[in-house]
């Protein structure tokens, strides 16, 4: 195996290690976050997101697509669905028309403010139960002190 074989070897085999890390935590957020307050986990990253705003509270959509690391048909159904929720609304930009915002609702915020605790607390147990996995320590390590 030359040089750039190792090379690719070993950022595939860091992909590898991140996406594994990743799944692990989706799957435990997503497992308690259904469960004890019905928002999936990309649903709960958009509320995040929206409520992260400085004052404003409202993203485009094509921010919203971003956070959620979602297309942009399914960004639209899942706002769709956060609205049909009263969680979020949409607003049309007064200074281009075209541009549609999305703004957190009270209850939005509410459903936020009540899920976070548990996003928290699982987001740490899901850290701490992967750092006893070998691949998955140094990873582990990398995520808590960044």
């Amino acid at each position: 195996m030359g040089i750039a074989d190792t090379a690719v070897e070993v950022r595939a085999s860091g992909w590898r290690t991140l996406a594994a890390l990743h799944g692990h935590i989706e799957t435990c957020l997503e497992k308690e976050l259904v469960a004890g307050h019905g928002l999936t986990v990309v649903e709960y990253t958009v509320l995040d997101a929206l409520s992260r705003q400085d004052g404003t509270f409202h993203l485009r959509m094509a921010q919203v697509a971003r956070a959620a690391a979602l297309s942009p048909s399914a960004t639209t159904r899942l706002v769709n669905r956060l609205e049909d929720r009263g969680y979020l609304t949409r607003i049309i930009c007064a200074d281009d028309r075209r541009g549609i915002y999305t703004e957190l609702t009270p209850e939005g915020r509410a459903a936020y403010e009540k899920a976070r605790p548990t996003h928290d607390r699982v987001l740490a147990a899901s850290l701490e139960s992967a750092r006893v996995k070998p691949e998955l320590a140094d990873l582990v390590a990398f995520v808590e002190k960044h």
